[in-house]
């Protein structure tokens, strides 16, 4: 219970830096994986949108992305998302192999392809 509260805790107050500070990556990027975290999917989802929105081109808010999409069961959007993070950089194709977030892409033909693409320019 004592845990519980703490997250409780530790989400409210990230909420309410965020309510003052909207634009707050570091908070943001926080709050997207304590929601998540804690099976709040659809909020998640938001922050990893809005990290998007304010860091375009950063490779790792995509993937983070993709992995919100995953787990809301959006496979073609976070294929989308995840190719997104390629083009940008995005690197470590053992992590996303392996990554429990993107369990409901490992059998789709189109992720063992990139994932596949991703191990041959390593």
């Amino acid at each position: 219970m004592a845990k519980e509260t703490d997250h409780a805790f530790e989400m409210a107050f990230f909420e309410s830096v965020l309510r003052r500070a909207p634009d707050y990556i570091e908070v943001i990027e926080i709050l997207g994986g304590l929601y998540t975290k804690h099976g709040r999917i659809a909020e998640g989802l938001r922050m990893d949108r809005k990290l998007v929105r304010l860091l375009p081109q950063n490779p790792t808010a995509h993937y983070n992305l993709a992995c919100s999409l995953a787990l809301a069961k959006r496979p073609a959007d976070a294929l989308r998302a995840l190719h997104r993070a390629v083009e940008l950089g995005y690197k470590d194709s053992d992590w996303m192999a392996q990554d429990p977030d993107l369990v409901v892409l490992k059998q789709h033909p189109a992720f063992v392809a990139l994932l596949e693409q991703l191990k041959s320019q390593c």
